[in-house]
């Protein structure tokens, strides 16, 4: 039982309201988009060609860094939109992405084993690593930059092949 403020106490402070989340506008049929895998301490962040056949730019970043990097692909026109990834963080993302660009909330369930599976079809094993099954292989480093291009997969219904001049993301 909550105890009874005293007669002649003034009120307790009013809580403040969540605000409420911007709408989010649809992703244009056509132009290249991004796909923001989002974490407290590291985003993946990929961004795909117009034609949405091909991943042009793969990072792991800090968020702040992702969210410059975003905002400098807008400048430059190379995105149309953006697809997230609805887990960790997703909201203030959101919050901070849907009055800049077109955003597209997307299904983040499985996607940390799926994504780790897609590592080993994007960089097959080699060395030693080939010798074990897939599913005792760690990939040698992190991969959200996998897990939003999964995002971005999952998004357009079909997987994305990798510009053969982008080398493997690093955080």
């Amino acid at each position: 039982m909550s105890p009874t403020p005293a007669a002649g106490a003034p009120p307790p402070p009013p809580q403040p309201e969540p605000q409420p989340l911007p709408q989010l506008l649809p992703l244009p049929a056509a132009g290249p988009l991004a796909a923001l895998d989002p974490g407290r301490c590291k985003c993946g962040l990929v961004r795909c060609d117009p034609a949405r056949q091909q991943v042009l730019a793969a990072l792991i970043l800090e968020p702040e860094q992702a969210f410059a990097q975003l905002l400098a692909w807008q400048a430059e026109g190379a995105v149309a939109g953006v697809v997230l990834g609805d887990g960790t963080g997703s909201r203030h993302w959101r919050q901070r992405l849907a009055p800049l660009l077109p955003v597209q909330l997307v299904d983040e369930r499985r996607t940390t084993l799926e994504a780790r599976h897609r590592f080993w079809q994007l960089f097959p094993p080699r060395g030693w690593r080939r010798l074990l099954p897939e599913g005792l292989r760690q990939p040698p480093r992190p991969w959200d930059d996998v897990v939003a291009q999964l995002l971005l997969e999952r998004h357009l219904g079909q997987p994305l092949t990798r510009a053969p001049s982008l080398p493997p993301a690093a955080f």
